[in-house]
Order: C-alpha cells, then sequence, then structure tokens
C-alpha cells in the first residue's frame, strides 16, 4: 500500500538533573560540593532511507521518544547523555510543523540527516557553583525539558519523468512497457489509484526513473478525481510527459485543459519542461494514423511523439528524447 501522508507525535529527551552534594572524606569534616553534571537529553532525528518507498509504516507506530540524559551523581560524576532516535523515511520527504504547517526540513537525498527536536540540556551540578564568597552551594541545576510537537510527514516522489493525462490516456501501460513497474491495467478510468515508479535501463548501463499518476480531470487542481491527491508527486520531476490519447478529436481542448490544471496547480508544475505524446496508435488505421501525425497544438511548437505502449512504436525515439533531456 502507498501511503504519501502521516501525523506522528515527537520527544527530545529530557536533560538529566546536576546533583548537590559534598565530599565525605576521613579527616576532612568540611569537604566542598561535588556535584556532578545531568547528561544532554537525546535528539530526534530523521534520515532519508533510499530502501524506503512509503509511509505505511508510520500508520501504526505514532508515537517516537529519544531517551532522557542521567541525572548526574556524586563525587563529580557526570550523568549520561540519552541515546537519540533515529527514524528512517523515505527520500523526498518534506517534515512540518503539524500547527503550523511550515517546512521544517525536505530531505530530498539519501542518507540526508536532520535533528528536527533537540534534547534537553543537562542541569549542571552545584560543584559548578561554587565561589569566593560561596564555597557550599547547596543547590543544582534541573535539566532542561525536550522538545515535543506533532509533525506531519509529506512524501513526494523522485522521479525525471512524469506522465500526465486524462484517465485511460495510457499511461499504465507505457510505464510498464519501458520500465519494470507493473501497474494495474485495465480499459477504464482511474485503473491507478496511486503512485507507480519506474526504472527506465538506457544504453551502458544508464538508468532513469519514471513516475506515473492517477488520471487528471478537468478541476483536478480544486479537488475533483483523484489526481489532485497526487499531482505533488511530479513536482520534483524535470521533464513532463503530456499523453493524449490518439482517438480523441478534442485533443486541443484536452491539451489545455491538462495544463490549466497543473499551472492552477504549482508554479513549479507550469515551468517544467513538456513534450507531448499521442498513445494508443495501434488501434488506428494506417490512414487514421497519418492523420494524427499531421496534428499540431496551439502554443506548442515542440516535437509531438506518436506513440503505441503495446506495438512498442516510437518508445525508442521517446525515451532517447528523455535521456537528452535529463542530460541537459
Amino acid at each position: 500500500m502507498f501511503i504519501d501522508e502521516a501525523r506522528i507525535f515527537i520527544r527530545s529527551g529530557k536533560g538529566g538533573d546536576g546533583h548537590s552534594s559534598f565530599r565525605k572524606e576521613k579527616f576532612v569534616p568540611k569537604g566542598g560540593p561535588d556535584g556532578g553534571n545531568g547528561g544532554k537529553g537525546g535528539d530526534v532525528i530523521f534520515l532519508a532511507d533510499p530502501n524506503l518507498h512509503t509511509l505505511l509504516d508510520f500508520n501504526y507506530k505514532k508515537k517516537y521518544a529519544a531517551e532522557d540524559g542521567e541525572n548526574g551523581g556524586k563525587s563529580l560524576k557526570d550523568g549520561k547523555s540519552g541515546n537519540d532516535i533515529i527514524i528512517k523515511v523515505p527520500v523526498g520527504t518534506i517534515i512540518k510543523d503539524f500547527e503550523t504547517d511550515t517546512e521544517i526540513v525536505d530531505l530530498s537525498s539519501d542518507f540526508m540527516q536532520f535533528v528536527v527536536a533537540k534534547g534537553g540540556r543537562g542541569g549542571k551540578g552545584n560543584s559548578n557553583f561554587a565561589t569566593a564568597t560561596n564555597q557550599a552551594p547547596r543547590f543544582a541545576e534541573e535539566g532542561k525539558i525536550g522538545v515535543e510537537k506533532y509533525v506531519k510527514l509529506e512524501l513526494k516522489l523522485l522521479a525525471d519523468v512524469g506522465l500526465v493525462g486524462f484517465p485511460n490516456a495510457g499511461k499504465s501501460t507505457f510505464i510498464s512497457s519501458i520500465s519494470a513497474a507493473r501497474p494495474k491495467i485495465a480499459d477504464y478510468p482511474f485503473t491507478t489509484l496511486q503512485p507507480n515508479l519506474g526504472i527506465v535501463k538506457y544504453r551502458d548501463y544508464k538508468t532513469f526513473t519514471i513516475a506515473d499518476i492517477p488520471g487528471i480531470i478537468e478541476g483536478a487542481s480544486e479537488g475533483k478525481g483523484l489526481g489532485h491527491k497526487f499531482l505533488k508527486h511530479i513536482e520534483r520531476t524535470k521533464i513532463l510527459l503530456i499523453m493524449i490519447d490518439a482517438t480523441d478529436e478534442n485533443y486541443q481542448k484536452s491539451f489545455r485543459t491538462l495544463i490549466k490544471e497543473l499551472e492552477k496547480f504549482s508554479d513549479l508544475l507550469a515551468q517544467k519542461k513538456k513534450i507531448v505524446a499521442f498513445t494508443k496508435l495501434d488501434i488506428l488505421s494506417e490512414e487514421e494514423i497519418k492523420k494524427v501525425k499531421k496534428r499540431k497544438i496551439r502554443n506548442y511548437s515542440d516535437q509531438i511523439y506518436c506513440i503505441s505502449s503495446v506495438a512498442r512504436i516510437n518508445l525508442d525515439e521517446l525515451i532517447e528524447r528523455f535521456w537528452k533531456e535529463i542530460e541537459n
């Protein structure tokens, strides 16, 4: 199951209390202060793990706490610092403060770490407070409390190419034809109910990643259909492939609708490099294919690709174009 949002509670460790005590030695009736310091509380650290691909685990465990620092002891013995807690999340996870919805950190690279909640400082023992005028302080400092907060985790997939199109435009068939991804494929809208990520092998052992999201419908950016929930997963891509069913006679309107939804959802998506492909050439006659190849799209001057994922028509040419754009 693909889960891309979660809310969890985190708490960093409390600092240990400083100790108040005095040396007790034979023949030294009034020994000086010897209270040790408390140990520091453990930090809450998030780690981007490339082996994770979903936030599903956070559906089952929702509270994470670092260890408290130990209290100081007599004979100037300092308390042990509390152990940090490391929370592993998929690469591409954004950590936000749940109350304010402000971004704390974007863990966008492999093994990136970030301390989201620092542990409390340990309190000082009474040995630290001795002065010329107060040689026997009878007080010690308490450890500082840790940080407690709810945080929101948002996962955005990291991919080189993002697939954009209406439901049943052939996106799932396309990603299954050029990669090892195996999404559910059927001849009805909204077959894809979650994002799919595929690895495409290029020559000389090179690879790139491609992301397929549920189909977009008009009004998706405002919450209609399924696409709105997953549009964020193509914000990080370098290239967008706009896929239009070759049997769609209103292809001009379809293109404008898709572009409009991308622009309304995010300025990032609006600025992405876009490539257009007409799909499902295998179900057309030779005459129909000739007509599709002559099509022009208003306000789009780049090359238009005519492909069939089933018959593998022009897929290699399109992959070459992807790699060229990625390299650039």
